[in-house]
C-alpha cells in the first residue's frame, strides 16, 4: 500500500479516503491478556483464594475497582492509533474470571460510551480463568458460540484441565469471520502441552474452512510459545511470511517483530518474548505485492503500548506495568502488552 494511505487514515476514524474515486473502512482487532481480572467473591470449586478480601492479597472492592478502572482504559484505547473514535472492534482477553467479572469490566465508562458486549462460556481451569470476547455491536454481529474443551492426549493426564479454545462466528463488514480466543497451558508445563493446543486448534480452524472455504480467520491469544515455538510454527502451522501461506494455511505477523525488532509483549529476565499473538488465514492476505481490498484484508499490525502501561522507573523500568508484584500492589495494568491488527475493505 502506497505510503501516502497512511496519512489520510492518521486523518479519518472508520471511513478512510485514498483518491476522491476510492475509500476504504477500517477495522481493529485486538487482544489483550487481562492479567487476572477477578471479582472479590469466591466460585465454588475454583482455586480463586488468593483474590479474596482475606487473602495474602488482600484483595478487595478498591483494589478490585481499580483494575477494572485501568483495564478499561487500555482497552478503549486499543486501536486508537489509527480509528480514534471507535477503537477495536473485537478484542479477544484472557485470565478473566467469570461472566461477573466482564459485566463490571463493560459497565466502565470508556467501554459503555461504546456500547461494548462480551461473550464467555465458563470453562474448566481449575484457578477459574478463561477466555472472553469483547465487541462493538455497531461493527460485529456475532451468530455462533462454542467452547472447544481441551482434550488431554496422554492417558496420564486424564483429569488434566485448562483453558478451552472460545470460538464465535458472525459478521464483520458484511463478511463471514472466525475468531478463536486462546490461552493456552503455561510454561510450568512441557512444550508438548502447548504443541498439543496448537494440533488441536488447527483442527477448528480446517473445520471451520470446510463449512466455509471464503471464512476469515482470527486465531489470537496468550500461546505461553513464541512465533518461533513448535507449538506455533509446526504445529498450528503459522508461518513466518506471507508467501510461504499455502491455501487454507495461516500467517503470524508477530513472528518477525521479535525475530528482526526483538521487541515483545512480556519481559522475563531481561528479554522479551512475543507470546500474545493474533494469526490470520490466507483469506484475509494479499499476496505477490496484490492491493485489492475488495474484500475486507490484512493492513498493519502493532503492540499497542502506551507510557501508562509501562514502569516509569526501578529495576524493571520499560517493562508491563503489573497489577502486583512481589505482594506488592501497583495499581498497574498487566503484566503483558495488547495487540492489534488493522483491517480495510473498500467502499463500492
Amino acid at each position: 500500500m502506497k505510503k501516502t494511505y497512511l496519512f489520510i487514515i492518521l486523518l479519518c476514524c472508520t471511513s478512510l479516503s485514498v483518491h476522491a474515486e476510492r475509500k476504504f473502512n477500517a477495522y481493529a482487532i485486538g487482544f489483550y491478556n487481562l492479567e487476572n481480572l477477578f471479582d472479590t467473591a469466591h466460585d465454588a470449586g475454583k482455586n480463586d483464594y488468593e483474590y479474596l478480601p482475606f487473602s495474602s492479597s488482600k484483595w478487595n472492592g478498591m483494589k478490585y475497582t481499580a483494575k477494572l478502572k485501568n483495564m478499561s482504559r487500555a482497552l478503549a484505547d486499543m486501536g486508537t492509533d489509527l480509528l480514534k473514535q471507535d477503537g477495536c472492534a473485537i478484542i479477544g482477553v484472557s485470565e478473566v474470571e467469570n461472566a461477573i467479572a466482564l459485566t463490571d469490566l463493560c459497565n466502565q465508562p470508556p467501554l459503555k460510551a461504546r456500547n461494548m458486549q462480551f461473550i464467555h462460556v465458563e470453562g474448566p481451569d481449575r484457578r477459574g480463568v478463561d477466555c472472553g470476547l469483547l465487541y462493538n455491536p455497531k461493527f460485529f454481529k456475532p451468530d455462533n458460540v462454542i467452547l472447544h474443551r481441551y482434550v488431554p492426549e496422554l492417558v496420564k493426564d486424564s483429569l488434566y484441565k485448562t483453558r478451552g479454545f472460545l470460538t464465535v462466528s458472525g459478521t464483520l463488514a458484511g463478511e463471514h469471520i472466525a475468531v478463536i480466543v486462546n490461552h493456552w497451558p503455561s510454561r510450568f508445563a512441557t512444550g508438548f502441552y502447548r504443541e498439543s493446543a496448537g494440533r488441536q486448534v488447527r483442527v477448528v480452524k480446517d473445520s471451520l474452512l470446510k463449512a466455509d472455504p471464503k471464512i476469515k480467520i482470527f486465531i489470537m491469544g496468550d500461546m505461553n510459545d513464541d512465533p518461533n515455538n513448535d507449538s506455533m510454527a509446526k504445529y498450528l502451522g503459522a508461518r513466518q511470511e506471507q508467501e510461504d501461506v499455502e491455501k487454507n494455511g495461516l500467517w503470524n505477523p508477530w513472528w518477525n517483530i521479535l525475530a528482526k525488532e526483538g521487541r515483545g509483549t512480556l519481559a522475563y529476565g531481561g528479554a522479551w518474548n512475543l507470546f500474545d499473538q493474533i494469526v490470520i488465514n490466507d483469506n484475509l492476505l494479499n499476496k505477490g505485492g496484490k492491493k485489492d481490498f475488495s474484500t475486507l484484508k490484512y493492513y498493519k499490525h502493532n503492540i499497542f503500548s502506551r507510557d501508562y502501561l509501562l514502569q516509569k522507573e526501578g529495576k524493571y523500568k520499560g517493562n508491563p506495568l503489573r497489577t502486583k508484584a512481589a505482594g506488592v500492589w501497583l495499581n498497574g495494568f498487566s503484566d503483558h502488552l495488547p495487540v492489534v491488527i488493522y483491517l480495510l475493505k473498500e467502499v463500492k
